[in-house]
């Protein structure tokens, strides 16, 4: 009602004035609106963006894998959204380029995202290797490169540019573009297969592994190797003839073999005559001379070393952790009857009627846990049909004499000791026999020569010691904690138990019972 009247006090051109400012009011507060509802894009929050980015595919090391392709798999591609991009939004340019692959973060191989110039108005990101550099060495976990963790040895496997320097006893592996302060880069390891003995590991020499910067301080090379090497120590406890073997020559075996000869052998710690003693194996392993690196004035350098030895367990190897199951204790039978010209593959087959005999040999020991009726134990063996030698071997001994005496029997047998580790050189399907002392020790028993039995296809037999057939029984009453209760004695400790049942045990074999293995012997080479 009002509007009209009002309307009519103006003029014709004031009217149109009024309406043309109106128009322009109305445009300035819609213009107003969609300013304050549009997303703001700022070079501050362009870089935040970018940053951001980077950090999440550092992050992504431990979350995901990448496939090595020229594309990014979907997943990946809808969090990065790495897209040629050109945004215009006011006075903000924004030019992102994608140009390369994304794979796994490494020091080689890093995803590299990083902002390379900013100017006013414009902003350009790119994913170039050189620009990244510096964060990835800041940001790089660095892999360990060796396993201490292992309950047999330490071992580290190393390929690339690695330098021995042997009067720091250090081994340098050489890393462009790594920050060494990011940690895990260094390991000190005792090369020798007993790492939880005590009392070997305290003649074995400390090594350091450490991953340095080719900018560092590092030793200068001054020979250089075409061909692998691998490290380990003649400490410990070699010179007993089941160390020698359970803790080197079968993990050198199973460590060396892949390299088909074309490796070196580093010894620390070394004892000549024990080298000089197994040459023969060493000779088949490696077509190269050994070095003694303890000895060494040279910075010797080489693209793969390993510092340490693969074992598995007491006088086996596990073919599942080997490369194709080519290793095992088959295998490695096999490779000593090759090394020492052994004749028999597979002991003596018996028939009936048959007046073949089986050949039998005693381990005879003069210092402990000595068979003090050896010859009666010799004269009935005789009688129920065997051949019987009697042989003991020392550090003097010709290994491989010994090895094929040892291969021409059939029965081996003995006290528990290490003159049983020469079961390794018997035909398959021949018999050992453990004669077991009194202690309660016939856990340790079967570890080191019952279980190993089986992977190397020889029959076992064990003969347990009772009281009365030992000289424990004669130094002891009868009601003493030694004869009735071996397990106080064992809580006191591996030196009081070898002291008390290994090293002032002497047995007496009562026949007629022992009677009865000999002929479970005799029943298995006839089956």
């Amino acid at each position: 009602m009002y509007d009209p009247i009002f309307s009519k006090s103006f003029s014709k051109f004031e009217r149109k004035r009024f309406g043309f400012c109106a128009f322009f009011i109305s445009l300035i507060v819609a213009l107003s609106i969609c300013s304050t509802f549009k997303p703001r894009l700022h070079p501050l929050s362009i870089i935040g963006d970018a940053v951001n980015l980077q950090l999440s595919i550092d992050a992504i090391q431990d979350k995901l894998e990448f496939n090595n392709t020229s594309e990014i798999s979907q997943p990946t591609v809808d969090n990065a959204a790495l897209q040629v991009t050109t945004i215009n939004a006011a006075r903000d340019i924004v030019i992102v380029n994608h140009t390369s692959e994304i794979s796994r973060p490494t020091v080689e191989n890093a995803v590299n995202l990083s902002i390379v110039e900013t100017v006013p108005n414009k902003l350009i990101v790119n994913n170039t290797m050189e620009s990244f550099r510096p964060t990835a060495i800041e940001n790089m976990k660095i892999e360990p490169i060796c396993s201490i963790l292992k309950p047999m040895a330490d071992y580290c496997e190393i390929e690339g540019d690695v330098r021995i320097q042997a009067n720091s006893s250090t081994v340098f592996f050489v890393k462009s573009g790594i920050n060494v302060s990011a940690g895990n880069n260094s390991w000190h390891v005792q090369p020798y297969a007993r790492k939880a003995n005590l009392g070997a590991m305290q003649y074995v020499k400390n090594w350091t592994v450490t991953l340095v910067n080719n900018k560092d301080d590092i030793p200068v090379c001054t020979k250089n190797h075409s061909f692998p090497a691998i490290l380990f120590s003649v400490g410990g406890y070699t010179g007993n003839h089941f160390h020698d073997f359970s803790d080197l020559v079968i993990p050198v075996y199973s460590t060396s073999l892949r390299f088909k000869k074309d490796v070196y052998f580093l010894t620390t710690d070394t004892k000549q005559w024990w080298v000089s003693k197994f040459r023969g194996l060493f000779n088949e392993l490696s077509r190269h001379e050994i070095i003694d690196i303890d000895k060494e004035k040279e910075v010797h350098c080489y693209t793969k070393v390993i510092v340490g030895l693969k074992s598995h367990k007491e006088l086996i190897i596990n073919p599942s952790k080997s490369r194709n199951n080519e290793l095992s204790m088959h295998n490695f039978r096999q490779f000593l009857r090759q090394t020492y010209s052994l004749e028999r593959a597979k002991a003596i087959e018996l028939k009936k009627g048959e007046k073949k005999r089986p050949r039998l040999m005693m381990i005879s020991r003069k210092r402990t846990r000595f068979v003090t009726n050896d010859a009666e134990i010799t004269q009935l063996a005789r009688k129920m049909g065997f051949e019987v030698i009697v042989d003991e071997a020392d550090h003097s001994t010709n290994l491989s004499r010994f090895a094929q005496i040892v291969n021409s029997c059939d029965v081996l047998m003995g006290i528990h000791g290490a003159g049983l580790t020469n079961m390794v050189f018997l035909p398959d399907n021949a018999v050992l026999i453990q004669i077991i002392p009194l202690g309660g020790i016939d856990g340790f028993a079967r570890t080191d020569f019952g279980e190993p039995s089986d992977g190397m296809n020889l029959k076992y037999l064990e003969y347990k010691i009772k009281v009365k057939e030992s000289s424990l029984s004669k130094q002891y009453p009868l009601d003493h904690p030694v004869i009735k209760d071996p397990r106080s004695v064992h809580i006191k400790g591996w030196a009081v138990l070898r002291k008390t049942y290994l090293d002032q045990q002497n047995v007496t074999i009562d026949l007629h019972r022992f009677r009865g293995t000999l002929a479970k012997a005799m029943k298995i080479l006839h089956d």
